[in-house]
């Protein structure tokens, strides 16, 4: 074995740029002050080959073909944003804001799966056991399935591991993990991309779920290199304003099922209460209706949301009107703007226009514009939206108003809810005979706000 040939490189740690000096700014993302010096140590072996008999190449039928049993987690939600469970063998990445609520719901499945009998090993690199065991506490009862663990160093953890066979993996976070191979801190490129893969291979390996947390940085993307969001299987999103108690949980990269699904949580004193039934969760109760407020049938993944859409138009005192949007795309209300002044000759030059999203969701499907549009006018001329009235549907530069997926669906959950009165893009709808609502098909921006305001 030769001797080890010892090498220095500067890693871009936003992107994962190598480079062989140091450098200010990083060629391929353009972050300042973002490239680190590594020291990589490389080991040469000659005359030796590795032979394995499992990694021969294989014909598909000769592999077998019996189904996979999924580990259902005993959370509806979460199950149904994995695709009906946790596969054996994957390699799951759970990222979000501090504090939204990662930590308790991976807690909250591995306290489940133990009171199920299976074997958990909860791995933290951020909290004491003690901590960690007060958390669970909090969170209810678990069984002695459940073994917890204060360690960092990624080779110890999987000695651990490879001893004591859990079905399930917790890691806790990525970014507090390191390997003693590399001279790098904790949190670098370098060291993500290493532990990922080493806890890749145990779990393809060894047939275990490893589910990981992962940090994110200040503009929402995961922190660490770009590679690790390829070598998991699941990238999960936990999504949501701390101000307010619900969280969204969606899939990014799903390699074992629908990335079109979600999941809908609510942050309680006793931990995250899963709500399966969220079609009205976002309306707010009133006796009367207020000019400014429309509310819009939305899709979060496969499931129908009826979110309530605020706007407000003030007189600007500056010379530059102000645009501000909460919860909803800045540049979708400067277009639906321009549109209102177009097509409809309303003068927004002179006003200020604020849009908002009530309970602190984020919508950015395009069914959205119909309504934001018409909270838009409702503010401008100050006239309420009569009662009972939902609508949806994307707007076109040239005022039309298109089509969207799940109208019928959207349509017959509002129903449900209590409202009688559908303003909709022109289109046959395959409603039951007995339907009670009143359906009104639109095609452009002008019918529309003609049928939700009910003028002749």
């Amino acid at each position: 074995m030769a001797k080890a040939k010892v090498k220095t490189r500067y890693v871009c740690q936003h992107c994962g740029y190598v480079a062989s000096s140091w450098l200010g700014k990083c060629p391929e993302c353009g972050t300042w002050d973002s490239l680190v010096e590594e020291v990589e140590t490389k080991t040469r072996e000659k005359g030796f080959v590795s032979f394995i008999e499992g990694s021969r190449p294989r014909t598909i039928r000769s592999v077998s073909a019996k189904p996979v049993e999924r580990l259902t987690t005993g959370i509806g939600e979460f199950d149904r944003v994995l695709g009906g469970g946790i596969v054996p063998g994957s390699l799951v990445l759970l990222s979000g804001d501090p504090g939204i609520g990662k930590s308790t719901i991976l807690l909250d499945t591995a306290m489940r799966f133990s009171q199920q009998g299976v074997k958990i090993l909860y791995v933290s690199g951020e909290e004491s056991e003690e901590q960690t065991a007060m958390r669970a506490r909090r969170l209810g009862h678990c069984a002695d399935s459940l073994l917890i663990m204060t360690a960092s160093e990624i080779g110890g953890i999987l000695v651990q591991a490879d001893r004591e066979k859990p079905s399930l993996l917790v890691i806790d976070s990525i970014q507090t993990m390191y390997c003693s191979d590399i001279e790098t801190a904790a949190g670098s490129v370098g060291q993500v991309r290493e532990c990922a893969a080493r806890l890749l291979k145990y779990a393809k390996t060894t047939g275990t779920a490893v589910l990981v947390i992962g940090h994110v940085t200040k503009d929402g993307t995961i922190a660490g290199p770009r590679v690790l969001e390829h070598m998991v299987d699941t990238v999960l999103q936990f999504e949501g304003d701390k101000s307010y108690t619900f969280r969204v949980l969606r899939a990014l990269k799903n390699r074992f099922g629908s990335t079109d699904e979600c999941g809908i949580f609510s942050m309680e004193q006793g931990g995250l209460r899963e709500v399966p039934n969220p079609a009205g969760l976002f309306l707010e109760e009133r006796e009367e209706a207020v000019s400014g407020a429309v509310i819009g049938g939305c899709l979060e993944g496969n499931r129908p949301l009826m979110v309530e859409f605020q706007a407000l138009a003030a007189r600007t005192p500056y010379g530059m009107p102000r645009r501000t949007a909460t919860g909803y795309d800045y540049n979708r209300v400067n277009m639906l703007i321009a549109i209102l002044e177009r097509r409809l000759g309303l003068d927004f030059g002179t006003y200020d226009a604020y849009v908002n999203v009530v309970g602190g969701m984020r919508v950015a499907e395009p069914a959205a514009d119909l309504p934001v549009l018409a909270a838009l006018v409702s503010s401008y001329r100050n006239r309420a939206v009569p009662a009972g009235t939902l609508t949806f549907g994307e707007v076109g530069l040239t005022g039309e108003v298109r089509r969207v997926p799940a109208m019928e669906r959207r349509v017959l959950d509002a129903a449900k809810l209590g409202f009688r009165r559908f303003v909709v893009p022109r289109g046959r709808l395959a409603l039951p005979v007995d339907f009670a609502g009143t359906v009104v098909p639109v095609r452009t921006v002008e019918e529309a706000l003609k049928a939700i305001f009910l003028d002749s």
